[in-house]
């Protein structure tokens, strides 16, 4: 069954604000803007996404995907109006997950069919990065603090750890491991592809 993948994405000016005292604004856009690609290309590899939507203020110049507006209620609120809108088997996941590969999209989707939903922690295991919802049981959005023990308290549900999933970038220390595990900061005015675009339309 084809799957729908749910990115929320901020504007601009409200991304990585806790990097400020590490970056700058405009590193701050160019790294949220190759993690957003890294995270899209990823899901275009897994032949299990049929489509792949943004929730974002405005709809940006070269986004050829669902789009969603942003009406400021906040990301549980947002999410709630968008998946009765979908419906089916709806991934929602972070675009600030700069390991992540198919793999580990195909990892979770396959956990989520198995137990109905599967949900994958960040590596603190306090927050959650991605939640996939394959059957049709009741589920309360709840994205904020401690919001991993939040989801999974709601019923039963696959957990799934993999590094791809868990190490979103949220402080210095984040960044830090991911640089050391491999992954390519961009330079100050680098920005590529599709969130290249976004970051100068929005």
């Amino acid at each position: 069954m084809s799957w729908t993948a749910l990115l929320p994405f901020k504007p601009p000016a409200q991304r990585k604000t806790r990097l400020a005292g590490l970056l700058d604004p405009e590193q701050r856009i160019a790294l949220s803007a190759v993690m957003f690609d890294g995270v899209v290309a990823a899901l275009e590899r897994s032949e299990s996404i049929g489509a792949i939507h943004l929730i974002a203020a405005d709809r940006p110049d070269g986004w050829t995907g669902g789009w969603h507006a942003d009406r400021g209620r906040g990301l549980n609120a947002e999410l709630e109006a968008v998946r009765d809108t979908i419906g089916g088997p709806l991934l929602i996941l972070h675009a600030d997950l700069p390991l992540l590969g198919s793999e580990d999209v195909g990892a979770l989707l396959v956990a989520a069919e198995r137990a109905g939903r599967a949900i994958a922690p960040d590596r603190h295991g306090r927050g959650t990065n991605a939640v996939a919802l394959y059957d049709d049981r009741p589920f309360l959005f709840q994205f904020g603090v401690a919001s991993f023990p939040a989801h999974v308290g709601q019923g039963r549900a696959a957990r799934v750890d993999r590094i791809g999933l868990a190490l979103d970038i949220d402080s210095p220390d984040d960044l830090a491991e991911a640089v050391a595990a491999g992954f390519a900061m961009p330079g100050r005015s680098g920005r590529s592809g599709q969130a290249g675009r976004l970051g100068e339309a929005e």
